[in-house]
């Protein structure tokens, strides 16, 4: 499976279902247009794609608004591109296919998207992580959940607050979920990084 060492950006959990079986790393969803109002959102956005984001949004009107939107709210950052094939029909989970009558990112067959993938890693290889460990990443300790019960990040007293302030001294939005943290700790930060702030 190929994992790619920046955040892909979909448009909703079930986009994201779909495509975490399809290819590696850390997928964000806009939660539709809710990306526009959420400064929380715009902000993980920001903060994980400092090194460029790609973004694989639905095929019709609304998914090219939120792909422009994006890029407008990322300013210099990279904005890598990738489009679905306009097939019409319906997911199985809805009653009745989308306005304009096309398949959106979970209705996608999941060779198609592997196909979109291989394509665009080939033209990409930078982006891709090909497993060959740099010396870097070899001392890089990653953040688990039980480091972050042993930082006092999970479950403890003060792990809500604890978290808060880590997320201030990293940048990242201040009421993120442990799961959501996690993986973003491990994009933008290490163990090792993360010992040294809550000791101070």
């Amino acid at each position: 499976m190929l994992k790619f060492n920046i955040p892909i950006i979909v448009e909703g959990k079930y986009d994201k279902a779909k495509l975490s079986g399809v290819v590696g790393g850390v997928i964000i969803t806009t939660d539709g247009f809710g990306v526009f109002r959420s400064d929380e959102k715009k902000a993980l956005i920001r903060r994980l794609g400092s090194r460029g984001v790609i973004i694989l949004s639905d095929s019709d009107g609304g998914g090219t608004v939120i792909r422009s939107h994006l890029k407008g709210m990322l300013g210099g950052i990279k904005v890598y591109n990738l489009y679905i094939p306009q097939i019409e029909g319906k997911e199985r989970r809805k009653s009745a296919p989308s306005k304009e009558g096309f398949l959106g990112v979970e209705g996608i067959p999941a060779e198609i998207l592997r196909e979109i993938f291989e394509d665009f890693a080939a033209a990409n290889p930078e982006i891709v992580e090909n497993g060959a460990k740099t010396a870097e990443s070899a001392e890089r300790e990653p953040v688990t959940k039980a480091f972050m019960y042993e930082m006092g990040l999970n479950g403890g007293e003060n792990s809500s607050e604890n978290r808060k302030y880590l997320c201030k001294a990293l940048g990242l939005p201040p009421n993120m979920t442990v799961n959501a943290l996690c993986e973003a700790l491990n994009l933008v930060s290490s163990a090792g990084e993360i010992r040294k702030i809550m000791q101070k």
